[in-house]
């Protein structure tokens, strides 16, 4: 480490439940050491000891062996998963509670960046609110150590954007869990890895995670042969079915490349809302759902504009867009549980749908595990099939032994886990998944994937998470917040690509005082007066869409290559060449895009 670090945890142990989490005599003792720039993400399963660990580094839990050092001086600020608001009667009470606060104006100045009314009363405040409000709290305090647990969940796609930025600027270190592999990419330059009790580093950003991983896992699978076929049944069974899981999603991506493929020519020409073929009967046959010309308003704002969707049995539609811009209306009106103003809505009468929405209540706590799936027999019915409770188990990643335990002992993340499983066993063909991604740690969500790519049936996801939404849908509804739905056959960063081009294209007609081409126009309006640009700034306006392009194909190449499990071992040079290649490429893609935006704003679009 080129400077002395700020913290520093040496030897750990700590035992929790009656069991060694950390050290013991199953583990060797527990080391961290973080330098006063660090960009680390802090990867583990859930319930595996990462909040833990973040409260051991702040001070909140004392160990049974080792020594924590701090820097003189060091402001270590923790952001909270689910922060207590309780007590306070205004979003701006709690951020000004407590040791350490920071100043009203300080927070006043985040949140409005932000978008949050610190005001707001704590009852009744949205997931969302409440996280910018603890976001808000935790910059105001001008942190030299951030901890970050799970950052993301419930904001929306601008207010990540916003937090990628300021945090790029940040001069302090920072560590963070989530799920959010997008914004793990971007932000990360080393890696922790928590498993099984042993904390493991690497000074490679989460972009080379998984081949480390891979890595990793073979060197124990090899060590596994040399013990005994139940040794290897019980320590192993997770690590392997990870392995083969990637392998087999790999063959899944492939798939949903040529879904996506088909589906993009069923798109009219510029790029209108219907998805139809206009003769094939059979196009017809498939159809579970057909929205014609919907729309709906509150008052005098449109929230959807006149839009009409044909879904297909197989459809896998994601819906995105900035909170509020009007996703929940939209899935709702699709399937059928609100009324539009206008057009009509057609369900297929043999669509049957299982929900999982984002205010999903917490299991009932006192209910054993096998009470929740089996209702406390051995056997569970998955959609027509009958299966052992604890085979079921192991298929959602636990490990069996939990049959009998109770709810209550379960971290969050797993609870979403396991309710998850309880959902997937029902029988349906129509999934709907409002913000699914929110408390799962990023095995979980491999395995969401599986279950949704083998879905027989049609699934309407509503997510903020970008990287899933590239992974999994064939087709993207993006909400601008004008009431427009732009319908794109791929993922999120093929929406994105889709309004970069539209917004170019528009600002160069305007500039040539031509019309603007049939795709339609993004939804800032142009000031009265659009400035004028030099020569040099209307070429980059034109140009960098397609370097941005570059500079996405390489990136994606470059991990492609990173997820080799043999490379690290085989050229660990090369690995680090990729790694830092793919680090400096996404730096020019962030640089690019931010430059391209002002240009487009200069411009009038």
């Amino acid at each position: 480490m080129a400077q002395p670090p700020i913290l520093s945890l040496e030897g750990i142990a700590l035992q929790q439940g009656g069991k060694w989490l950390f050290g013991g005599p199953d583990h060797e003792p527990l080391n961290l050491h973080v330098g006063p720039r660090d960009r680390i993400a802090l990867i583990g399963r859930n319930g595996v000891g990462k909040t833990t660990l973040f409260r051991m580094i702040d001070g909140q839990v004392e160990t049974d062996a080792g020594e924590r050092k701090i820097k003189p001086g060091t402001r270590i600020v923790v952001l909270e998963q689910d922060p207590d608001l309780t007590g306070h009667a205004t979003l701006m009470d709690w951020a000004l509670a407590g040791a350490g606060a920071p100043q009203e104006h300080e927070v006043d100045a985040i949140a409005g960046q932000l978008g949050i009314d610190m005001t707001r009363a704590t009852e009744g405040a949205s997931g969302g609110e409440k996280r910018r409000a603890a976001i808000a709290r935790a910059l105001a305090q001008d942190p030299d150590l951030l901890l970050m647990d799970e950052p993301t969940n419930h904001l929306d796609l601008g207010a990540i954007d916003w937090l990628e930025g300021w945090l790029e600027r940040y001069k302090g270190a920072f560590l963070v869990i989530s799920h959010d592999r997008t914004f793990l990419k971007r932000l990360t330059r080393a890696t922790l890895w928590l498993d099984r009790g042993i904390l493991r580093r690497k000074e490679v950003g989460f972009g080379g995670y998984e081949a480390w991983e891979e890595q990793v896992y073979a060197e124990e699978a090899r060590a596994a042969d040399k013990l005994d076929a139940k040794l290897k049944l019980e320590a192993h069974w997770l690590e392997r079915g990870v392995t083969a899981r990637r392998k087999r999603n790999q063959g899944r991506l492939e798939k949903l490349y040529q879904m996506r493929e088909q589906r993009a020519s069923m798109i009219t020409a510029g790029g209108t809302a219907k998805l139809q073929l206009a003769t094939e009967a059979s196009f017809k046959s498939k159809s579970v759902i057909v929205a014609d010309g919907i729309s709906k308003s509150y008052g005098e704002r449109t929230i959807i504009k006149p839009f009409s969707l044909r879904i297909q049995r197989g459809d896998r539609i994601g819906i995105v867009g900035a909170n509020g811009a009007g996703k929940t209306t939209l899935l709702n009106m699709l399937t059928g549980e609100l009324e539009p103003d206008s057009g009509s809505v057609e369900i297929a009468k043999t669509l049957t749908g299982v929900m999982i929405d984002q205010q999903r209540q917490l299991l009932t706590a006192d209910k054993t595990v096998r009470q929740v799936l089996a209702e406390g027999g051995d056997w569970i019915d998955v959609r027509g099939n009958r299966k052992h409770v604890q085979a079921y188990l192991k298929d959602f990643l636990f490990d069996p032994k939990i049959v009998d335990m109770k709810v209550s002992v379960l971290s969050g993340g797993e609870r979403s886990r396991l309710l998850l499983a309880r959902e997937f066993a029902k029988a349906s063909n129509l999934l709907v998944l409002d913000e699914p991604t929110n408390d799962l740690d990023l095995e979980t969500l491999d395995l969401l994937q599986e279950v949704i790519a083998d879905y027989e049936g049609t699934v309407l996801i509503v997510s903020h998470d970008r990287d899933f939404l590239d992974r999994t849908v064939t087709i993207t509804l993006g909400l601008d917040g004008t009431g427009r739905v732009d319908v794109v056959a791929g993922g999120y960063e093929d929406w994105q690509r889709k309004r970069r081009q539209t917004i170019a294209s528009k600002a160069k007609a305007d500039k040539s005082g031509g019309k603007a081409p049939s795709t339609p126009p993004p939804p800032p309006p142009p000031p009265a007066t659009p400035a004028k640009l030099s020569y040099k700034d209307q070429r980059d306006l034109e140009l960098l869409p397609a370097r941005i392009e570059e500079l996405e194909s390489a990136i994606a190449k470059g991990e492609a290559i990173l997820s080799d499990p043999t490379l690290y071992t085989a050229d660990p040079q090369r690995f680090a060449n990729i790694s830092q290649g793919i680090e400096n490429a996404r730096a020019e893609k962030d640089a690019a895009e931010e430059r391209w935006l002002e240009l487009a704003e200069q411009a009038g679009a």
